[in-house]
């Protein structure tokens, strides 16, 4: 294959597949019926044009029969009034229209047959073209609700070029708005930390910031003071009971031995 058929062929293939892109199958459908309509019109109207030229033959058939009728009366006049020459004249006459008329009834013949073609023409591609119009709006009623469908459902799904360019907006947006965050809080950790110092602030705000610090551990120091003597509170209760507990365990023995004591010394007495 040569370069130029080459080229020619590549040419044709991308001209094909951008006209099939751009080519809606209802407007073709719409265009079809278009030009049916236009070649329906065309075979009413030839048959327009053959019964015309029908009805003219029909015409001067009629007027060739009233003319041979007045050539009959003639030559009968004729006769009657003793003039056989002038009665061969008018059916000299009459023979010549006989034969005009002759050929004009084969003619009309002829144009009734074709008329009665094309009427039987015209009323088939009548029907047909009634038959591709009611196929035509159902394919286009089934091509509209399926490319509604498809766009709903690239919509929903967003595999579309209009929602994946969204899609892809809103993930820089959030991608940008992390990003800022995380910025954000770097630098206040730092400031805090005091590796990085605001220019806005005021000379002795170094000060403040260990102010600030002594402040957080003397209330780190409080609080853990208060939380001590909370648990210190807690031991001394239990040491009260249990050293209750022990004073009420010798007073018991002590009221055991003195009645021990008090049978021996009845006995000794």
């Amino acid at each position: 294959m040569s370069v130029v058929k080459r080229v020619s062929l590549i040419f044709k293939a991308k001209a094909n597949k951008q006209l099939d892109r751009l080519e809606d199958p209802r407007e073709t459908l719409d265009y079809s019926y278009q030009r049916q309509l236009e070649m329906l019109t065309q075979v009413r109207r030839g048959v327009a044009d053959v019964a015309t030229s029908r009805k003219r033959v029909e015409l001067q058939m009629n007027t060739l029969q009233q003319q041979q009728n007045k050539l009959d009366g003639q030559a009968r006049s004729a006769l009657g009034a003793g003039r056989e020459d002038l009665a061969r004249e008018a059916l000299t006459r009459k023979s010549a229209l006989q034969t005009q008329l002759s050929d004009l009834q084969t003619q009309y013949q002829t144009l009734q047959a074709d008329e009665e073609k094309l009427t039987a023409a015209s009323q088939r591609l009548q029907s047909k073209v009634e038959a591709f119009r009611t196929q035509k709006e159902t394919i286009k009623a089934t091509y509209t609700a399926a490319e509604a469908q498809t766009r709903i459902g690239e919509a929903v799904t967003g595999i579309s070029e209009e929602m994946g360019d969204v899609g892809m907006a809103v993930q820089r947006a959030q991608d940008k708005t992390a990003q800022m965050q995380a910025r954000a809080g770097a630098i206040d950790e730092l400031m805090a930390s005091g590796a990085l110092d605001d220019v806005t602030a005021q000379p002795n705000d170094d000060i403040q910031r260990e102010l600030d610090k002594m402040g957080a551990s003397h209330d780190v120091d409080r609080e853990l003071a208060r939380l001590k003597g909370e648990l210190d509170q807690g031991e001394a209760p239990r040491e009260i009971e249990g050293s209750a507990s022990g004073a009420g365990g010798t007073t018991g023995n002590g009221q055991a031995g003195r009645a021990a004591d008090q049978p021996q010394a009845g006995e000794g007495a």
